[in-house]
C-alpha cells in the first residue's frame, strides 16, 4: 500500500528545499544562466509553477485540464515550443515565488483529498494521486538540480531520491518507444545505492541485463541532468547499455541531455 501522506510530506519538503535556495534571490540571481539552454533560474522555477498548476487542474477538474492541453498544442505556432513559452511567460511574473508556494500547496490538497482509485489525465497516461506526487517530486528535484547548478549550491542527496530512482525504473519502455525502438522483452535488475548506504532494487534477481550504481547518479542520468560518462553507473547486458543512452524519467520526445564534464 502506497503511502499517499508520506509522499506528499517528501514532495512539500523537496519544493522547501527549492523554494529555500531562491526566496531571498536578488533580480540578478534570478537572471543567472542554468544548464539548461536558454532557461534562468526564473524560467525553472516558473516551469515548475506551470507544471504544478496543469496537475492542479487533472486533480480538480479533469475535463477543463484535457481541454486546455488540447487547445494549447493545437493553437500554439509550434507545439514543440508550448513549454518553453509558458516557462518564459512565467518567469516574467513579479509574484512567481508566490505563485508557486501556492500552487504547490493547492496541489498537495487537491491530492490528499482525491477519490481513491482516481486517475488524473496527464501528458501521458493518466496517474493516480500518488503516481502524480511522485512524478511531482521527480521533476521538483530535477529542475531544482539546474538551480542549484546556477548557484553554486551542493546538493546533498537525501532519501527522497527513491522516488526518482522509482519513475527512473518505471519509464524504461517509454525511454524506448519515444525514440521509436523495440522494447525489451525481458525484466532488467537495478541495483542503486541509497544516501544512506542502503541498497535499492528492482526486477529479478537473476536478471540477464543490470544497472549498478549509485541512486544520486542514476536520478541524474534518467533525469537527463548528467551524462552518462560523468555518472558511475554499470551495464551487464547489451540492452541494459543501450538503456543507459536513452533512459529518460519525464514526459514527451527524447530530451537533448547533456554533454560530458
Amino acid at each position: 500500500m502506497i503511502d499517499l501522506t508520506a509522499l506528499l510530506a517528501d514532495l512539500r519538503d523537496e519544493g522547501d528545499l527549492v523554494e529555500s535556495w531562491v526566496a531571498d534571490l536578488e533580480p540578478d540571481g534570478w537572471a543567472l544562466p542554468t544548464p539548461a539552454t536558454g532557461w534562468t533560474v526564473a524560467h525553472q522555477i516558473a516551469h515548475l509553477a506551470w507544471t504544478d498548476e496543469q496537475a492542479l487542474l487533472a486533480a480538480t477538474d479533469p475535463d477543463a485540464f484535457t481541454a486546455a492541453v488540447t487547445a494549447a498544442f493545437t493553437s500554439a505556432p509550434d507545439p514543440s515550443k508550448v513549454v518553453d513559452d509558458a516557462a518564459a511567460e512565467g518567469a516574467r511574473r513579479p509574484d512567481l515565488l508566490d505563485h508557486w508556494r501556492g500552487t504547490r500547496a493547492a496541489l498537495a490538497a487537491a491530492l490528499a483529498d482525491a477519490p481513491p482509485g482516481a486517475k488524473l489525465p496527464w501528458f501521458g497516461p493518466p496517474m493516480s494521486p500518488a503516481s502524480m506526487a511522485t512524478a511531482r517530486i521527480m521533476e521538483t528535484w530535477a529542475h531544482g538540480t539546474d538551480v542549484a547548478d546556477a548557484l553554486g549550491i551542493r546538493r546533498e542527496p537525501t532519501a527522497r531520491l527513491k522516488h526518482v530512482a522509482h519513475i527512473g525504473v518505471r519509464t524504461r519502455d517509454f525511454a524506448y518507444v519515444v525514440r521509436g525502438l523495440p522494447v525489451p522483452a525481458d525484466p532488467f535488475r537495478v541495483d542503486l545505492t541509497g544516501p544512506d548506504g542502503e541498497l535499492w532494487t528492482w526486477g529479478p534477481e537473476d536478471a540477464a541485463q543490470r544497472v549498478t550504481g549509485s541512486a544520486f547518479d542514476f536520478c541524474r542520468l534518467v533525469t537527463q541532468r548528467a551524462h552518462r560518462d560523468d555518472t558511475d553507473l554499470k551495464a551487464t547486458g547489451d540492452e541494459a547499455d543501450r538503456w543507459l543512452d536513452i533512459a529518460q524519467a519525464f514526459a514527451g520526445p527524447p530530451g537533448e541531455g547533456r554533454s560530458k564534464q
